[in-house]
């Protein structure tokens, strides 16, 4: 035992591995100008790969808030798609740009909530549209119309 430990320390250690560090090269940062020209070129390399799912978000509007490229999806679905395409989406944008200072991130858009409610009735449906065009209820009272019949 004493031998075995003894060989150990005499025996050569590995070579020490050199690691270099590399100063941070200075990043552009990317500008909606940019982004908006790049944009063709990143739906031709989607389109040609035949990935319609991110064809569908890469249609929607794409903004560049401070620093990040806001994707806009309409559910859940459309999340996970646009999460599995964003590496490919940075390296597209960074090859096409040269900017590296973006992130890109994934926003669901909330539904617009129409708050005059479900029209189930024909007399809601008159007042709806009555106060759409308030030409309708005069021809209502000149014609004499009735909904309920």
């Amino acid at each position: 035992m004493v031998d075995r430990k003894a060989k150990e320390a005499e025996a050569p250690k590995p070579a020490e591995k050199v690691v270099k560090v590399e100063e941070p090269t200075v990043s552009k940062p990317l500008t909606q100008e940019m982004l908006d020209s790049c944009l063709p070129e990143v739906r031709d390399h989607f389109r040609r790969a035949e990935r319609k799912f991110e064809l569908a978000i890469l249609d929607q509007v794409i903004r560049l808030e401070s620093g990040e490229v806001r994707l806009e999806v309409a559910g859940h679905m459309q999340e996970e798609i646009a999460n599995k395409m964003k590496p490919d989406l940075v390296g597209l944008i960074r090859r096409l740009t040269g900017a590296n200072g973006f992130t890109i991130g994934v926003h669901i858009k909330e539904e617009e909530d129409d708050n005059s409610g479900k029209l189930y009735t024909d007399s809601d449906k008159l007042i709806h549209l009555m106060k759409k065009y308030p030409a309708l209820g005069e021809l209502q009272r000149k014609f004499g119309l009735d909904v309920d019949f």
